[in-house]
């Protein structure tokens, strides 16, 4: 793995927002058998991203190994002072190069310099590798509450931090 070349980037170039939908809809549903409406989730976020007109405070990057799509993650705007982070992902096949943590530093970097106070991000408890990822970054759980969706139930998460 060490031999490899990683790479994070902007998410850019032609089929980098179409990957990104498609890659959530098939690992989700490989590993959670979660249904088509969690890819239409991850459309509509992505669909929002492409249409945003104030790209100095949204952002979305791709990670790459070996020119390989391997990972994503996005970054937009709740308010004024609050930051969102989505649609993270790593691909089955490139885990254990730390583009989780990678990706989410970027992220966090990205909203500290576009002038955000605070990072948010929603994600449900069956996602155990990117809560490990979040609270190694700082993030805390904020709250919680049961829901059904994607065809199971869950408990969707809220977690915070501070971008000092």
């Amino acid at each position: 793995m060490s031999n490899q070349c990683v790479v994070i980037r902007e998410a850019s170039a032609p089929g980098d927002l179409g990957w990104m939908i498609m890659a959530h809809g098939e690992t989700y549903s490989r590993e959670y058998g979660w249904d088509a409406t969690f890819e239409a989730l991850v459309a509509r976020i992505l669909a929002d991203y492409a249409n945003a007109e104030d790209h100095d405070r949204t952002r979305a990057w791709v990670a790459e190994v070996d020119g390989r799509r391997a990972g994503c993650v996005m970054c937009s705007g709740e308010d004024e002072t609050t930051a969102e982070l989505h649609t993270l992902l790593v691909e089955p096949w490139a885990r254990g190069h730390k583009l989780g943590g990678r990706l989410v530093d970027q992220c966090l970097e990205f909203a500290r310099r576009a002038g955000y106070a605070r990072m948010r991000l929603w994600t449900n408890d069956p996602l155990a590798a990117a809560r490990h990822v979040y609270l190694s970054r700082g993030f805390a759980l904020v709250g919680q509450e049961p829901h059904r969706s994607f065809g199971h139930d869950m408990v969707g998460q809220y977690y915070e931090r501070d971008l000092p």
